[in-house]
């Protein structure tokens, strides 16, 4: 059965400086993420295009959404095969190029620490595959998200 779910985002600029985009110099580029009953997101441009560096900027937020969706496709995996995890952590990295005024993700790496209180340790580890396979948002990609994960085990939790 398909489903279809709609989302909604409203994005306001806030960088007109008082002469709007009369010049690359001119303008900031800072903007304001809202959604329907969360808080706002202050988000600009990466640094390197003047940018805010204390805003979330689209790379930081397209790579935090592959994180958290893994994260999150993980978790369900897990529970369905009776892997219990306790703890969960992700360093992930991505890799931009920019090719004349545009450019591209080549490639995300995702490197999930998985700490389990029960479960075989070596599913635990192949999980991450199913995983890959449920997550919305790297379905949707067109580059390589890859996984270097690993797991821990611990007694469980009291």
């Amino acid at each position: 059965m398909n489903v279809d779910h709609a989302y909604t985002v409203a994005v306001e600029w806030q960088g007109n400086r008082g002469t709007g985009t009369s010049g690359y110099r001119d303008y900031g580029r800072q903007t304001v993420l809202r959604t329907s009953g969360k808080p706002d997101i202050l988000a600009s441009a990466d640094r390197s295009f003047f940018g805010d560096p204390d805003r979330w900027n689209p790379e930081d937020l397209l790579l935090a959404s592959l994180s958290e969706c893994h994260l999150l496709s993980y978790l369900h995996a897990a529970m369905r095969a009776g892997v219990v995890v306790q703890a969960y952590t992700d360093e992930a990295s991505g890799t931009m190029r920019q090719e004349g005024d545009g450019g591209r993700f080549t490639e995300v790496v995702l490197r999930p620490h998985v700490t389990i209180s029960a479960g075989d340790p070596e599913l635990a580890q192949r999980l991450h595959e199913e995983a890959h396979g449920m997550c919305f948002i790297a379905a949707s990609v067109n580059f390589p998200v890859r996984h270097e994960p690993t797991v821990d085990v611990v007694g469980p939790s009291a």
